[in-house]
């Protein structure tokens, strides 16, 4: 299932499922989208605070709900990550989802939704950029490439100095799933819990030590999600590494150990995940990934 396009003039839906955000950030956003040539719809709780939270889970998942009810909304942009989605997922009608399908863009703590909202409702999600992401050039240009012109096949590809690595050759197609690797371990053992049989498992994280990502790793190797994938894309791991490795494997070591042994056609350094440029991806879509051109082929529409 696919969402309708966004065109200039339409409006954006901003919500907070996650942690809050300062005012000024927010505005600063709402500005800049503005400025872009769309209409804005603050979500009612956005500004809300609750410890680490923007608002009890009841307000966020309300605000949620009704972004994906208002028909003048044509695209749900997620203000930040942080920590709080999870939360929520007991108080979503995801019939509601299913029924009034949208454009939804977010990363990081919001994997759960992306997913979510894919494997139970068939809707193609979006991993990207988030309100108070920067917007640089070629992450402002994945984006909205990717949600106003995605009704046709397209390539995704890195920024012509940022090459990509594989130990494969020959290209492979499947569904693209994953995100954050730490939500898509948390929700293990759950009913959110992520199914990688036979999909293209993508995976990105920021600051969490080589043994931090080595543990989430064995994790998914443990319960068998590793080697269910048929392929892997790694993306950005920013600030997962350590000034000095007297006590420590390097996070190459930790690919290399828990991720390459494997033997699973793995595609490395993909531009997507908590650092810049930030390459939206189609959580979801059928895709090919191309080892010899680096790049990821979406080789069906989504939006429509």
């Amino acid at each position: 299932m696919i969402s309708n396009k966004l065109c200039l003039g339409d409006t954006i839906g901003l919500i907070a499922p996650a942690s809050a955000e300062n005012r000024s950030n927010i505005q600063s956003g709402i500005d800049f989208l503005k400025e872009k040539g769309f209409n804005i719809k603050e979500g009612k709780n956005i500004y809300n605070r609750l410890g680490y939270l923007a608002g009890t889970d009841i307000e966020r998942s309300n605000d949620l709900i009704n972004m994906f009810l208002d028909t003048s909304v044509k695209m749900i942009l997620c203000i930040r990550g942080g920590y709080g989605s999870m939360r929520t997922l007991p108080y979503i009608d995801l019939n509601i989802i299913k029924n009034n399908p949208k454009i939804f863009v977010g990363f990081s703590d919001i994997t759960t939704y992306l997913n979510l909202f894919y494997s139970k409702c068939g809707l193609i999600t979006f991993h990207g950029p988030m309100l108070n992401s920067n917007f640089d050039d070629i992450t402002i240009k994945s984006l909205f490439d990717t949600v106003m012109n995605g009704f046709r096949p397209y390539v995704i590809s890195n920024p012509k100095d940022m090459l990509v690595k594989s130990n494969f050759d020959e290209c492979i197609e499947g569904v693209l799933v994953g995100g954050n690797l730490s939500l898509i371990c948390s929700t293990l053992g759950t009913d959110y819990e992520l199914d990688t049989k036979d999909k293209i498992l993508f995976l990105e994280d920021v600051n969490e030590e080589p043994y931090s990502i080595d543990r989430k790793l064995t994790q998914l190797i443990l319960s068998n999600k590793l080697q269910e994938c048929s392929a892997i894309i790694l993306g950005q791991f920013t600030n997962c590494t350590l000034p000095h490795y007297e006590r420590s494997l390097t996070l190459n070591q930790v690919i290399e150990d828990r991720i390459l042994s494997i033997n699973k056609p793995t595609l490395m350094n993909f531009m997507s995940g908590h650092d810049y440029p930030k390459l939206t991806l189609p959580i979801g879509a059928k895709i090919k990934i191309n080892p010899t051109a680096g790049s990821i082929e979406v080789l069906e529409a989504v939006v429509k």
